[in-house]
């Protein structure tokens, strides 16, 4: 494992055990969970693809989030991680697909706090898992 992203290393060793390839579809993250897998030597045996999608335009354009969604839900929301998620499954040859967005700050409401982050994992033929996290107001990085 590598010291400066052992959770990828292990996320990586992983896929690669099971023959999964991986997705990332990201915004308020712009590009760094994929960067984190593919700073690791042999990570292209598993990684596919990446989709920075930082505007809601290339939400839309590039993963398939419906207009309705994003004007309903806000880019920030679990209904929007979903979307990201099932639409780099389905841009891609990959098996399983993580998508990232949320409020890096400063700033945010009281309805959506600077730190609120919302994570998806779509794979084949089974639900969309989504997750919200309250991380708090720790800094883009």
């Amino acid at each position: 494992m590598t010291p400066d992203h052992p959770l990828a290393a292990q996320v990586l060793e992983a896929a690669k055990a099971r023959g999964v390839l991986i997705a990332t579809a990201e915004s308020c993250t712009g590009g760094m969970v994929a960067a984190a897998l593919t700073d690791i030597a042999g990570s292209s045996a598993v990684m596919e693809r990446g989709f920075i999608t930082y505007s809601n335009a290339a939400k839309a354009q590039m993963l398939g989030v419906r207009a309705e969604t994003l004007a309903a839900h806000g880019a920030v929301s679990e209904a929007v991680a979903r979307e990201m998620a099932s639409g780099a499954l389905a841009q891609s040859a990959a098996q399983l697909a993580v998508a990232i967005t949320g409020i890096a700050g400063p700033g945010g409401s009281g309805h959506k706090p600077e730190g609120r982050v919302c994570f998806a994992i779509a794979r084949p033929g089974q639900p969309v898992r989504v997750e919200p996290v309250e991380c708090g107001a720790l800094g883009r990085a």
